[in-house]
């Protein structure tokens, strides 16, 4: 079938079009947003025809990360905030959309969408593209519009970005996290039982009014009057994740990928002494952020789940 015939183009591109959206979201954390800019790639390949490209995946994803760039950068200049400012309807159990948690806990994870919001356009790609998908950094360099050596820098910064800077020994570390996780769990499910077996006796949590509905006081102090205010929010746990939070285990909680709060936690002889709601904005635009594993297809962590782009040979 000659190559530039239309129908032959639409069913490549349609065999293709699942692995795009999923190389969209990752980088836009958006599906709607990833739906769009699949949406343009398909008309930017209709205009030019298959003719004269050698390597379709390959054209195609280099086509689709320069329009998620221009996305980006487009978010970027209208100072899109990606922090919330609404709990999301289905936070109440309402019209839930099971695609989207599939994609946001099996794909990317809350943790990673949330701290790649901290990177600029072009290190959010780079990263992506590297770092996730092994794409090498000559086709990185011309979708970012840089030189290879910069491209590289790109990548490098990034990583160091979402890896963020440990303030306690990795020993260490891993026990405040596996503390962390357990509180995590029992806030999940509800299980006043666990929940006060991992909080110290005299524990306190403090959160800012933004994140509290309405009459629950802004501190807590004691094993149990903390973990039945923390039963009374267990709906917020479904969007919470494990990360890096100023330099320790904690929280963050980001329906849909949007960071609306962050647990600060204190871990002391194995149990959590301390917890701290923040949500106000500009409390969570200082506070540093980053990842416990490192996603990487060059030697770090990453779940691609289903759909994800097999990364092509170097």
């Amino acid at each position: 079938m000659h190559p530039s015939d239309p129908d032959d183009l639409a069913r490549r591109f349609e065999e293709r079009r699942g692995q795009l959206r999923a190389v969209a979201y990752r980088m836009l954390g958006s599906l709607s947003e990833a739906d769009d800019a699949v949406q343009e790639t398909w008309l930017r390949l209709g205009r030019t025809g298959a003719d004269g490209i050698g390597n379709l995946s390959g054209w195609l994803t280099t086509v689709l990360s320069r329009v998620c760039l221009d996305m980006l950068r487009s978010r970027r200049a209208r100072r899109e905030e990606p922090y919330g400012d609404d709990w999301p309807q289905e936070a109440h159990g309402q019209d839930a959309a099971p695609e989207d948690e599939a994609l946001l806990a099996d794909s990317v994870g809350l943790a990673l969408l949330v701290v790649l919001d901290r990177l600029s356009p072009p290190e959010r790609v780079a990263f992506m593209l590297h770092d996730l998908f092994a794409v090498p950094f000559d086709r990185i360099a011309a979708v970012v519009d840089r030189s290879q050596p910069a491209a590289k820098k790109l990548a490098s910064r990034a990583r160091a970005k979402v890896r963020g800077t440990p303030v306690v020994p990795g020993a260490e570390l891993e026990g405040h996290r596996r503390v962390v996780e357990a509180f995590l769990a029992a806030a999940r499910g509800g299980d006043l039982g666990a929940l006060l077996d991992v909080l110290a006796p005299d524990v306190v949590r403090r959160a800012d009014p933004a994140a509290l509905p309405a009459g629950v006081p802004a501190e807590l102090r004691g094993a149990r009057a903390v973990a039945e205010g923390t039963v009374v929010l267990r709906d917020r746990a479904r969007f919470a994740a494990v990360a890096l939070v100023d330099g320790r285990a904690g929280v963050v909680v980001a329906p849909r990928g949007r960071l609306l709060f962050v647990l600060e936690i204190a871990v002391e002889g194995g149990r959590v002494v301390s917890y701290d709601v923040i949500a106000a904005p500009e409390r969570l635009r200082r506070l540093p952020l980053g990842l416990l594993d490192t996603p990487g297809a060059s030697g770090g962590a990453v779940r691609t789940g289903g759909g994800g782009l097999t990364p092509p040979r170097r």
